[in-house]
C-alpha cells in the first residue's frame, strides 16, 4: 500500500494528514478555512488519492501559517508514500476548464521542486479567504513534494473558478504522474535509476 501519516507541529500550527495514493478520491479535510477545505476536497477527489485532514492554526492573525503548513505536510506524506517512485508515470498534465477559467497544470515528480505560477485572482478574497494564499499552498506543496509544478492561467475572471481550476488540474495531473505504468512497474522512471 502506498500511504503515509505526517504529523507536523510548530507554534503556530498543528497539522495531521493522511494519504492513500491508491485509493478512491475520499476525503476528510478539516483545516478551520471552509475555502480551502473545499479545494483540498477537491485535490483529492480529482486526483483520486484518499486524504484526511487535520489542522489547527494561530486564526487570530490570520489563514497564512495553517495554509501553508498545510502544504507542507502533504507535500512531505506525498514523497513518503510514494517511496522510491519505482513503476510511476511521474509526469502529468491537465487543461481544466471551470466555466470562464481554464488553467493548465503540468508536472514532474522529479524531487527537483520548482514552482511557475502564471495566475492572477482578480480579487483579494474568495468570501474570507485570501487568494494569495493559493499560490502560498501550492509553493509548499512543490517544495516539500519535490515536485517541478507550472500552473498556467488561459482564461478566467471569476477568482472562485480560477483557484478552483488550479487545485482540479493539479489534482487530475498528479493523478496520472502517481499511477503505475503496467509496462515499467519494475524501473524508476529515469535513465539515472533514482528520483
Amino acid at each position: 500500500m502506498r500511504t503515509a501519516q505526517v504529523s507536523r507541529s510548530t507554534a503556530e500550527t498543528e497539522i495531521s494528514v493522511s494519504v492513500n495514493l491508491d485509493g478512491s478520491g475520499t476525503y476528510d479535510n478539516q483545516t478551520g478555512v471552509g475555502f480551502f477545505d473545499h479545494m483540498l476536497d477537491q485535490l483529492s477527489r480529482h486526483s483520486l488519492i484518499d486524504m484526511t485532514i487535520r489542522a489547527k492554526g494561530d486564526y487570530h492573525i490570520d489563514d497564512h501559517h495553517t495554509v501553508e503548513d498545510t502544504g507542507i505536510a502533504l507535500g512531505q506524506a506525498l514523497v513518503q508514500a510514494l517511496g522510491d517512485k519505482k513503476g510511476i508515470n511521474r509526469y502529468g498534465e491537465c487543461h481544466l476548464p471551470m466555466d470562464d477559467a481554464q488553467v493548465r497544470a503540468a508536472l514532474d515528480l522529479s524531487a527537483r521542486p520548482f514552482l511557475v505560477w502564471n495566475v492572477e485572482l482578480p480579487t483579494q478574497k474568495i468570501g474570507n479567504f485570501d487568494t494569495e494564499l493559493v499560490r502560498e499552498f501550492f509553493q509548499a506543496l512543490a517544495t516539500h513534494g519535490g515536485i517541478t509544478l507550472h500552473i498556467d492561467q488561459i482564461h478566467g475572471v471569476n477568482s472562485h473558478h480560477i483557484a478552483e481550476a488550479a487545485f482540479k488540474a493539479v489534482a487530475r495531473a498528479l493523478r496520472t504522474a502517481v499511477e503505475v505504468d503496467p509496462r515499467k512497474a519494475d524501473a524508476v522512471p529515469s535513465t539515472k535509476g533514482a528520483l
